[in-house]
């Protein structure tokens, strides 16, 4: 794919098919996430270039195992927010006054090593922390990160290539891009590792250095990210983990004068009390900072009288709940037609009757456990009230169970 400046390699170089039945690399990820559960992590912040311990660490555990142990983080507090920021700040120079180049071949090598060395670990460490299947681990944790990486640089080549087209005689007209006058911070969520890598690392590619706060239930597969990012050559300073409570960096961030941007991706309600906090605060920052967030959905299908029975009941089981259902493009909603309902209820009924559900180290299961107990609470609650409504009829599922894992039967 030639940019005129750059060749960017094919994306993802491997079929996301690949863990199929006697396969080596289904024998390859099998041995790597017992290896991995087989051991313990101690999951530091990475500031500037030091791995920081605190007082306070709390565990990791798998959503479909919650009584099994992953590993520690180290939770940081405020003084570890004024840190990371004063590291960001601290390496913006020699990082914006890099060339480009050289910032593009190390998000290139961070692709690469994704992509070869650490695909297996990617796809573990995500089904495990985010209790994903392979199929939907190596989609996300692997392919869709690769992509970030390879096609922002060519979004980048894109970029520095817009240029007047003409200059009067004697003067030469030309468009220089400048990173933000100050760091950015980059709220990930739990649901893609490839959100919570690329959030920090388009707006570090294009020059800018980056406060990243990664969603607790995602901080596992985020230790793996970014060390693959050190290892890449992405200076010290220029992306900082914290492992902080939302607020408490909050209260930080949004309150110093060099903040600069927000990227984000999460709930509605968290990005507009963000946006609405920036512009109360406008008159403390030294620019206007710039704001760029995705926030949750609640996609629908609609079927028209003359569709295809069988396509639109395999579009509403695997829609809504591969995944357990836990991304912004998850079927929530269906509209269909009265001469397709009986014969569409009759598949989707028949298709969730043969849904496996546990852990996602078992291949044969189609569906995991959700992410927390908060969000099981909060789901096994919507169900109840379903039940306890006399217009809601409950035809499929409807049960749940979180003794051992976060468990909640796909219900219609």
């Amino acid at each position: 794919m030639s940019t005129g400046f750059y060749q960017v390699p094919t994306p993802t170089n491997e079929p996301i098919y690949a863990y199929a039945p006697g396969t080596p690399e289904r024998e390859a990820l099998q041995s790597t996430l017992t290896a991995l559960q087989s051991r313990q992590v101690e999951v530091p912040l990475y500031i500037g270039g030091e791995q920081i311990k605190t007082d306070v660490k709390k565990s990791l555990n798998p959503p479909h195992n919650h009584q099994h142990v992953l590993g520690h983080y180290y939770e940081g507090d405020a003084s570890h927010v004024e840190q990371a920021i004063n590291a960001a700040v601290g390496a913006k120079y020699a990082w914006e006054n890099m060339a480009w180049e050289q910032r593009a071949s190390i998000f290139l090598k961070a692709a690469e090593l994704i992509a070869r060395k650490y695909r297996y670990q990617m796809n573990a460490a995500t089904m495990l922390a985010q209790s994903k299947t392979a199929h939907q681990s190596e989609i996300d944790a692997v392919c869709e990160i690769v992509d970030f990486l390879r096609f922002n640089v060519k979004y980048m080549t894109e970029i520095y290539e817009q240029q007047p087209p003409i200059s009067p005689k004697g003067v030469w007209n030309r468009v220089e891009q400048r990173p933000l006058e100050g760091f950015i911070f980059a709220i990930t969520p739990f649901n893609f590792t490839a959100i919570a890598g690329n959030l920090p690392a388009a707006p570090a590619m294009m020059g800018n250095t980056v406060v990243w706060k990664p969603a607790e239930t995602q901080i596992y597969s985020a230790n793996l990210l970014m060390q693959i990012f050190r290892e890449a050559g992405v200076p010290d300073g220029v992306i900082n983990l914290i492992n902080v409570e939302g607020p408490v960096a909050g209260e930080v961030v949004f309150n110093h004068p060099d903040f600069a941007g927000l990227h984000f991706t999460g709930s509605t309600k968290v990005f507009k009390q963000l946006w609405q906090t920036i512009g109360n605060n406008i008159d403390a920052y030294r620019s206007y900072p710039r704001i760029v967030g995705e926030t949750g959905g609640k996609d629908f299908i609609v079927a028209h009288p003359s569709a295809d029975a069988k396509a639109v009941a395999t579009a509403i089981t695997r829609g809504g709940f591969e995944f357990q259902g836990q991304k912004c493009s998850a079927a929530s909603r269906v509209y269909l037609p009265n001469n397709l309902w009986d014969e569409i209820k009759g598949y989707v009924l028949e298709d969730i009757q043969h849904i496996r559900m546990g852990d996602v180290a078992d291949f044969r299961n189609f569906m995991g456990a959700v992410i927390s107990e908060v969000a099981f609470d909060r789901i096994a609650q919507y169900i109840d009230n379903a039940k306890n409504d006399p217009m809601v009829e409950v035809i499929a599922g409807g049960e749940y169970d979180k003794s051992e894992g976060y468990f909640i039967q796909p219900t219609v």
